[in-house]
């Protein structure tokens, strides 16, 4: 059998595969079975944020690899410590909890939350606030905070004391704090799943306006948005907010599994020993190369993610066949004329990789993609929604 075959026969059916074989790749190009090159405007959803076989990345991953690759957290390891005081560093936070996937970081943010609540308002204010057409996750409690009810269906019943907020709705967000027991707001600045639609800056001064006067956590989910594809290190400051809880993950380890949820000064010591754990969690092999992600999400690389996605907006914007385009820095989409699914396999076969959001075709690239490569593959696209 080919992998195709083997893939079919033994791999369960999560996922609709496109088809093609990846089997190497540098930088933005990946090369199929097929011998041909592709363009990656996907980047592993989000994750690859210094492309394929990024040199650095490596060097730090091989060279903890040589020390050691895996030690339990009943024990110190450096990468872990260096790496935590990095991300506090960088956001003005106090602690940082490391788990293997943005899902799990999202369900340390839930535990976090209703903990805080539990010992600082009672153990009735356990429901958190979430937002219509979000996506945090596929766990039982992480697809309850979800609120898109596609997602929910299937899993009857899910955990219970999650409520949702249409986004633009002061009133209906007001309405929902002071008439039930809550703990937080959980929140995406752009909704990826849903859409790849921002929550807009009112929204943004809403939540916290509202936060504030009912005493609620405010935990921002930077899964997909984070480590610098906002043109922010994350894209809630781009909006001035300072959450409680920040959780993160895909691109913060470059290719690698780890997820955090990074803790303010208000949460900062809920968790205790006993309380919450991950056996893989902050590994030192993936928090080797976090480090060596976080070192370079420097200003000149910002500046760059913010060219790159005026380029994106200003090429598609009002092109044949393309009704519209949103999101932000390197988290854009676009509604074609054409089926997304159908326009994605057009895009494959003209050497282009991107990946579907609803309606919308989603643009993640490497935060450093080429601009010739970014060209290419924009006139490409275009090319394919005037067809």
């Amino acid at each position: 059998m080919d992998i195709f075959e083997l893939d079919r026969r033994y791999v369960a059916h999560t996922y609709s595969r496109f088809p093609l074989e990846i089997v190497s790749g540098k930088g933005s190009l990946l090369r199929g079975s097929d011998g041909r090159e592709y363009i990656d405007m996907g980047s592993g959803i989000a994750v690859n944020i210094f492309g394929v076989g990024d040199e650095r990345w490596k060097r730090a991953v091989t060279q903890q690899l040589d020390s050691f690759q895996h030690c339990s957290n009943l024990y110190y390891a450096e990468p872990v410590a260096r790496l935590a005081q990095m991300l506090c560093e960088k956001t003005g936070m106090e602690r940082v909890f490391f788990a293997n996937s943005g899902a799990e970081a999202n369900e340390c943010a839930i535990k976090v939350a209703r903990k805080w609540a539990a010992e600082k308002k009672g153990a009735d204010y356990c429901n958190i606030i979430t937002l219509k057409q979000s996506f945090h996750g596929r766990t039982l409690a992480t697809l309850a905070a979800t609120g898109q009810e596609i997602f929910h269906k299937d899993y009857q019943p899910l955990p219970g004391g999650f409520l949702y907020a249409e986004v633009g709705d002061r009133e209906g967000l007001e309405t929902l704090a002071r008439e039930h027991p809550c703990a937080a707001i959980l929140f995406e600045c752009v909704q990826g799943e849903g859409g790849v639609m921002p929550i807009g800056q009112a929204w943004a001064d809403a939540m916290r306006e509202i936060a504030q006067k009912y005493d609620l956590l405010l935990l921002a989910d930077e899964v997909q948005l984070g480590n610098g594809r906002s043109g922010r290190l994350y894209g809630y400051m781009e909006y001035g907010l300072q959450p409680d809880v920040v959780t993160t993950a895909k691109g913060l380890g470059g290719g690698l599994p780890l997820g955090a949820a990074i803790l303010g000064a208000r949460v900062a010591d809920v968790l205790q020993p006993g309380s919450h754990g991950s056996t893989f969690g902050g590994n030192p092999v993936c928090c080797a190369g976090a480090i060596s992600i976080l070192n370079r999400i420097d200003e000149e690389l910002l500046h760059g993610v913010k060219e790159r996605a005026a380029y994106i907006v200003r090429e598609l914007t009002g092109a044949k066949g393309i009704k519209n385009v949103s999101g932000m820095g390197l988290m854009l989409g676009f509604e074609p004329e054409k089926p997304a699914r159908a326009f994605a396999e057009l895009a494959l076969s003209k050497g282009v990789l991107v990946t579907t959001a609803k309606q919308k075709i989603r643009l993640l690239p490497a935060l450093n993609i080429p601009m010739d490569l970014l060209e290419k593959a924009a006139q490409i696209l275009k090319d394919c929604a005037a067809e």
